[in-house]
């Protein structure tokens, strides 16, 4: 709003000033003394005696155009829409052509009160005279088109109810920016609070405040802090400072989490270890609050200003966004992968369907990996930053972008929207539906502006034995194009986890770490579109010795044969790789039925699917004198033949550890 208010001011008020110490349109000496006195409280920013002078020179002459021109310009200082746009429909009542500029200056105020129809009526007239410099042109143009696109917008309304958060996230300071777990149990949020609640011992927890500052509109001396809130029985729990060393006396700020909450990576601006002004750091939640936040350094952060991180679900890409040389416009969106040696490489800029020439911010890599939110003023929307969505390509572009259209976009900036994993509500944070200021909302998405459905698996990973919690590595693995989808790690205390699961492909999950045998499991989640339930399941992992065994859930046959389906590859090359880590190991390959057909049948099926992966493993460069196969038929069933579920289960291929010499 400063920025538009001052391109009206130098471009309408100054010539006009100017121009008028040597020619008034008034020749009324009370007029003119009126007006310049209006002019030196207008400088001294006196706004309420500017007005008063402004309207006396107005009272003295009604068709005093320049006194019309600056009154506009002062109730534009106040905020005051409604009259600025009067006092310039005035001065075209009196002199339609005395300055073309102001129609360009009355429309952006018109857009700005959602009068797109007489704002497309002016920049048109404006856009008739002759002699105006290209530039000016060309943002007129791009202004019609932005009127021609609100109108057909707010003629075809998106469903947009959005329901504010509630007192425990929303206060009298401004919140914005959230960030919610795949599970949606954790909250986080920045919140910009008075510096006098920092010291006064928030930050260490307490929210024992006498008397907090109240916002006050232009308030300097603030900061941005970290808030969690837990959702507890169904409703949030009072968001809590996070505290120390997460929050300090400084701004940070723009947060990104991982899925399951355990990772956060933010902004945080003028650090004495920062290459820029702002930079992206990284922080890990731990027993007792979080790590000592770490810069991420080159090539991420750079001289220029870096920002607004978005990590998408499997830890393994960083979208951000920046100022820096290389971009397509004044901000940019750019993305970084996780290089195996644990750096990230060089920045890559996301190209012309995301960026543009003007600027864009917020990024969101909604947990599917595939769909970016983000917002753009460079983009025909409704005038400031609206809401896009894109779509990942398979070849890495990205689609064409999507506006998410009115009245979920609007003339004021939209910024730091999220999706929930299952796709179906957003949040984002608003100052146009609160009278308190900024406070975060949220609302049902509709289904075009939806991404995939995300589900997950969450649980805990403990050994079979000891009950001991571990640490392990999770993989989403595509069974069509054997692509890692996601990856993850098991919380090293505790042993929980989060993975998240994109409907519409079947995958594999491998659950590996050393010394223990891996445990796989199956999601046919082709044709899927939607999943109500999360899949909970406790994974527990059987140490590597004699007699231990698991089920590779992600073997398959061909319908009443030993041929291997294609898919099963997946599955066999984490068995081989298991094979090749632990070189002595000797192991059983077991093949097991239902109870459907005679025994001998049975038995026979299983012999053979059980020498299928058998001759697999021998072809692919396992030891013969490591392997032998065994067929069980019916005999041996770990569930009921009387349900199809358990029939399913009952139809598997297992592996055993022989030996371990």
């Amino acid at each position: 709003m400063r920025k538009l208010i001052f391109l009206i001011v130098s471009v309408i008020v100054f010539p006009i000033i100017t121009y008028a110490q040597f020619n008034y349109s008034t020749k009324n000496k009370k007029a003119i003394k009126s007006y310049e006195e209006a002019l030196q409280f207008f400088n001294r920013m006196d706004y309420y005696s500017a007005t008063i002078s402004m309207q006396k020179a107005i009272k003295y002459d009604d068709e005093f155009i320049e006194a019309h021109i600056v009154l506009a310009e002062i109730y534009i200082e106040k905020k005051d829409k409604k009259n600025a746009i009067s006092s310039y429909k005035n001065v075209i009542e009196i002199n339609p052509d005395f300055f073309p500029g102001l129609y360009f200056s009355l429309a952006q105020l018109e857009m700005m009160e959602n009068d797109f129809e007489n704002a497309k009526v002016h920049l048109e007239k404006y856009l008739t005279y002759k002699n105006l410099k290209p530039i000016s042109i060309s943002q007129a143009k791009r202004k019609l088109e932005t009127c021609k696109f609100a109108m057909e917008a707010i003629q075809n309304p998106v469903p947009f109810s959005p329901v504010s958060m509630g007192e425990s996230i929303n206060t009298e300071y401004d919140e914005y920016w959230p960030t919610i777990t795949a599970d949606e149990q954790t909250l986080i949020i920045t919140r910009l609070i008075p510096k006098d609640l920092y010291e006064s011992g928030e930050n260490e927890g307490s929210q024992e405040i006498q008397e907090p500052q109240k916002r006050l509109p232009g308030m300097t001396n603030v900061q941005e802090d970290f808030y969690i809130s837990i959702k507890e029985n169904n409703f949030w729990s009072e968001a809590i400072n996070a505290g120390e060393p997460l929050n300090t006396k400084g701004n940070e700020g723009a947060q990104t989490i991982l899925v399951d909450g355990r990772v956060m990576y933010f902004t945080a601006c003028n650090r004495a270890d920062g290459k820029g002004r702002c930079d992206i750091y990284t922080s890990v939640k731990e027993n007792e609050g979080w790590s000592i936040p770490v810069n991420l350094g080159s090539p991420v952060n750079s001289s220029a200003w870096d920002a607004q991180p978005s990590i998408s679900p499997d830890g393994k890409t960083l979208y951000f966004v920046s100022n820096r040389e290389g971009g397509l416009g004044q901000k940019d969106i750019w993305m970084s992968h996780l290089l195996e040696n644990g750096n990230w490489s060089k920045p890559v800029n996301l190209g012309k369907n995301v960026n543009s020439k003007g600027q864009e911010q917020s990024p969101f890599i909604h947990p599917d990996n595939k769909t970016l939110y983000f917002a753009s003023d460079g983009k025909i929307g409704m005038g400031g930053l609206d809401l896009f969505k894109v779509i990942r390509n398979d070849d890495g572009t990205w689609s064409k972008p999507f506006n998410l259209g009115y009245p979920i976009n609007t003339m004021s900036d939209e910024i730091g929207f999220i999706v929930n994993a299952k796709g179906n509500r957003a949040f984002f944070s608003s100052d146009r539906l609160s009278e308190k200021g900024r406070d975060i909302f949220e609302f049902e998405l509709y289904k075009e502006a939806r991404p995939n459905a995300v589900s997950y698996i969450k649980g805990k990973v403990f050994d079979s034995e000891t009950k001991k919690n571990l640490k392990a590595h999770f993989e989403l693995i595509s069974l069509e194009t054997e692509e890692v989808i996601m990856q993850a790690e098991s919380d090293p205390n505790t042993g929980e986890f989060i993975v998240c699961i994109p409907t519409d492909n079947n995958y594999a999950l491998n659950v590996s770490k050393e010394n223990y045998l891996f445990y796989s499991d199956n999601f046919e989640l082709s044709g899927v579109y939607e999943i109500s339930d999360p899949y909970l399941k406790d994974v527990a992992l059987n140490p590597i010795k004699p007699g231990e065994k698991i089920i590779l859930r992600n073997i398959f046959y061909t319908t009443d044969s030993y041929e291997l389906v294609e898919k099963s590859t997946v599955e066999l090359s984490k068995l081989i790789q298991f094979l090749n880590n632990n070189s002595s190991l000797k192991i059983e390959i077991s093949g097991h039925t239902d109870n459907v057909g005679s025994k001998e049948y049975n038995l026979e099926l299983s012999e053979n699917r059980a020498e299928s992966v058998f001759d697999y493993l021998i072809e692919h460069g396992v030891d013969k004198d490591r392997l032998s196969y065994k067929g069980y038929g019916e005999s041996d069933p770990i569930k009921t033949n009387e349900t199809e579920i358990g029939k399913a289960e009952n139809r598997r291929t297992e592996m055993k550890i022989i030996s371990s010499n």
